[in-house]
């Protein structure tokens, strides 16, 4: 399931890319497919790094891989790279685990070129915030999530770090209401026949993508979108960011 529209980021053969708490290499494995491009995944969590090489690995065998990849085990906080040696960043639902969440972003912005992109995805406040009121047990998760952005304030966050913004949307409608099942009968639950059909039907949703359901979820984003996308420039020294284009 990959957030980020590839569409409004052209990238120019040579493009360097980085996935930063790349999981298991979905958006990876999508800047992989663009030829002449070389896609980097990084991850502080092993087990995710393991799955995300055996993804990017599948992708090659498939033919499916254009340009060069690799993915290796680091901290978002304390980036292993110098400064300004990636044409796009990628940061996809991982603010919101982040205690200090403007360090994080102060370190993507120190190995993004200037007049480059960084992509930031985030749970949309609505959604997430019915998840929080619904189970306990959802907010309070090991290594789960320690805010919940409106959009206002996650643009002054990435603003006040000397980006601008140039976009945004939303994405995943049909992802809230599995959340919103799962978070009314129980995270952890297993048994739950209504979430167990729900998650087969994204499944099925996810791997034949008819144009039906895609229209509905274009259709549904703006108002239940489970996800917030925003797409920001690095500004060079000296220039103060635009003013956030919307709330």
């Amino acid at each position: 399931m990959v957030t980020v529209d590839f569409a409004r980021l052209p990238l120019e053969p040579g493009s360097v890319v980085l996935d930063v708490g790349c999981g298991s290499g979905r958006h990876t494995s999508a800047a992989f497919r663009v030829p002449d491009v070389t896609a980097v995944g990084m991850d502080r969590d092993a087990a995710s790094v393991v799955a995300a090489r055996d993804r990017l690995r599948l992708d090659h065998e498939l033919g499916e891989g254009k340009g060069k990849t690799g993915v290796l085990i680091g901290d978002v906080a304390r980036l292993p790279f110098p400064d300004e040696c990636f044409d796009l960043v990628i940061c996809s639902e991982v603010l919101e685990h982040i205690a200090d969440d403007r360090s994080a972003v102060r370190e993507m912005v120190r190995v993004l070129k200037p007049r480059k992109n960084l992509v930031v995805t985030v749970p949309r406040f609505g959604p997430e915030r019915l998840c929080w009121a619904l189970s306990r047990e959802y907010r309070s998760s090991e290594g789960g999530h320690v805010r919940i952005y409106r959009s206002r304030e996650l643009a002054h966050v990435l603003e006040s770090a000397g980006l601008s913004l140039w976009a945004r949307h939303f994405a995943h409608a049909l992802h809230s209401p599995f959340w919103w099942l799962k978070c009314l009968v129980g995270p952890e639950r297993t048994d739950s026949r209504l979430v167990n059909s729900y998650h087969r039907f994204l499944v099925w949703d996810l791997m034949k993508r008819p144009r039906l359901t895609r229209a509905l979820e274009r259709l549904l984003n703006p108002f239940i979108g489970k996800s917030l996308v925003m797409y920001l420039t690095k500004l060079e020294p000296g220039h103060d960011a635009r003013p956030a284009c919307g709330a």
